[in-house]
């Protein structure tokens, strides 16, 4: 009996569909890292932790986190503006 690879219907899909980007991608990913950074600083008060290098530290993660994430941002749709003009340069009329 010979082995064969495994069915193609069966292989495990592991990225994300592609969903339309929100009204306003780079404010909202702003304000999601920064309510993030807030509740870092409200935990180190909380639990009695140095409270200026807690807020250094969410201070870093939020430059970090909210740069990383307007670079996917605009990665992502200078790709959806090349696909949509290659797709108007080949004629497909049912491109939305």
């Amino acid at each position: 009996m010979t082995e064969q690879g495994p069915d193609p219907k069966r292989l495990l899909r592991w990225s994300a569909p592609d969903a339309p980007p929100p009204a306003r991608p780079y404010r909202d990913t702003a304000i999601l890292y920064g309510v993030l950074a807030l509740v870092v600083v409200v935990i180190a008060w909380l639990t009695g932790g140095r409270l200026l290098r807690a807020i250094g530290i969410a201070a870093a993660f939020f430059v970090a986190a909210t740069a990383w994430s307007f670079w996917q941002w605009r990665s992502r749709m200078r790709r959806a503006e090349r696909a949509e003009a290659e797709r108007r340069e080949h004629g497909d009329e049912r491109a939305p």
